[in-house]
């Protein structure tokens, strides 16, 4: 790895000990948590985004709670594990509930390297609809019956809860959680990312068009499956393109991701 050192609060951890696959999922981490507040998805210190940690089973990378999204950086998120333990020796702490939804996730979908779940207003206001997410723009169709609902429980998320979230979300790589927030399951940061950014786009646009008034046109059964089919192309990650270019605009606002 060719990195600097980095400091935690609770001592310096040394370039040697951290991979250099780690560095990189730490720096599109980061990068995804600044992206998310420059587009005012984050939720004052609340809320998170988790990926897993390259070759070590069961860890993953979070943010430090008490810390605003603007302010995280490659080298102050906290690798921890899926009980919420922190690994390491430093003095940053984690919300153990909060992480609770990211747990079960992770531990139902090996496929999930990073999960966002966000309060997102779009997300929250298409959610508290019975009728949920509408196919009405070409964004709504990425998720066209591929996408999970959750109904409110209270703020506590119990084991049996845990259970009957990851039943309702499935293979689905989207669901909204009622009256509460968005989730996202990306193979991978920067599909995470996009597909948090489409699906964010889809609630806006419905949310635009139902304050109109006026009836509500949506294409036919065989057309919105057509076009989610060829929304997928070939299958592969989405966001290979996309990110590069999101990291280039946050080059120029918020350099100090990479931190």
């Amino acid at each position: 790895m060719t990195e600097s050192n980095f400091t935690h609060r609770g001592g310096t951890l040394a370039a040697g000990d951290i991979s250099a696959g780690e560095w990189q999922v730490r720096r599109d981490l980061a990068a995804c948590y600044r992206l998310c507040a420059l587009r005012h998805w984050d939720d004052l210190v609340y809320t998170h985004i988790s990926a897993a940690v390259p070759d070590e089973p069961g860890r993953f990378l979070i943010n430090p709670f008490g810390y605003r999204f603007d302010e995280i950086c490659a080298s102050n998120l906290v690798k921890i594990d899926l009980q919420g333990n922190i690994i390491g020796d430093h003095d940053y702490r984690i919300n153990v509930t909060g992480f609770a939804i990211h747990a079960a996730v992770h531990a139902a979908r090996p496929d999930a390297h990073c999960v966002m779940h966000l309060h997102n207003v779009n997300g929250i206001a298409v959610g508290a609809q019975e009728a949920g997410l509408l196919p009405l723009s070409q964004h709504a169709l990425r998720f066209y019956g591929q996408i999970g609902y959750h109904a409110y429980e209270g703020l506590a998320l119990s084991v049996n809860e845990q259970q009957r979230l990851v039943d309702r979300l499935g293979s689905y790589p989207a669901m909204l959680l009622r009256n509460h927030g968005t989730l996202i399951c990306g193979r991978t940061i920067a599909e995470a990312f996009v597909l948090m950014d489409t699906l964010d786009k889809a609630c806006e646009v419905q949310l635009k068009a139902q304050s109109g008034g006026a009836s509500l046109l949506m294409p036919d059964a065989d057309t919105c499956a057509r076009t989610h089919r060829e929304l997928l192309a070939d299958g592969s990650p989405e966001g290979a393109l996309e990110w590069p270019a999101l990291l280039r605009q946050l080059d120029q606002l918020s350099p100090t991701y990479t931190n």
